[in-house]
């Protein structure tokens, strides 16, 4: 199974989100590869749309692979098994973390502007990926979205490792994902076209 492209997946997902048309939910798409996807669910099921920042903490020499995330309101994971597979240092973890900081900051001035975040308390949230590898990314999404005491927290990517689906259920209320292969080569493997987005085009999709 494959999909077109991001906006198809999310059209995908917000079939499998009806239910959650009559609460007016609160659609967050990760930024830059969850916000197509977002967008769609959002035209699929109504609610608002908006974006919740996190960097994953990529292993220096594997960059695509997650040893950590950070959030805003300074939250941040570590992915215990990488780190300890890989071996990456404290002061390798450290540097870069702080290049995920400074593009954290840049993101926020980019993407958002002087527009304040849409407020999560009390909300149906559903935040959306293209995908899950570790799970690290939307594991701090989760967190920092469980800070601002939503009414529920939704999931929802069009495909996972059965790995990040582990560490993911433990932290959102409900999990969606059709796609879960038993072997994950990469998430842009489920994609036909998984090209890399620029600011303007998820600034786009949030107009």
């Amino acid at each position: 199974m494959t999909y077109p492209d991001r906006a198809a997946a999310g059209r995908a997902l917000a079939a499998r989100l009806e239910q959650l048309r009559a609460t007016r939910p609160l659609v967050l798409g990760l930024p830059r590869g969850g916000v197509p996807v977002a967008a769609a669910v959002h035209e699929g099921i109504g609610g608002d749309l908006d974006i919740l920042l996190v960097r994953k903490i990529g292993v220096p020499d594997q960059p695509e692979l997650a040893m950590g995330a950070i959030g805003e309101d300074d939250v941040r994971v570590f992915n215990a098994d990488v780190l300890r597979q890989t071996g990456v240092s404290e002061h390798d973890f450290a540097e870069v973390e702080a290049r995920e900081r400074i593009e954290l900051l840049r993101r926020r001035a980019a993407l958002r502007g002087e527009r304040a975040p849409i407020a999560l308390g009390g909300r149906h949230v559903v935040i959306v990926d293209d995908g899950m590898a570790t799970g690290a990314t939307v594991v701090v999404a989760c967190r920092v979205a469980r800070l601002h005491r939503p009414a529920q927290i939704v999931v929802a990517v069009p495909v996972s490792s059965t790995e990040a689906m582990r560490r993911v259920t433990d932290e959102a209320d409900a999990v969606v994902c059709p796609l879960v292969p038993e072997t994950l080569g990469g998430v842009g493997a489920a994609f036909r076209d998984f090209h890399q987005l620029a600011d303007d085009e998820v600034t786009a999709l949030l107009r």
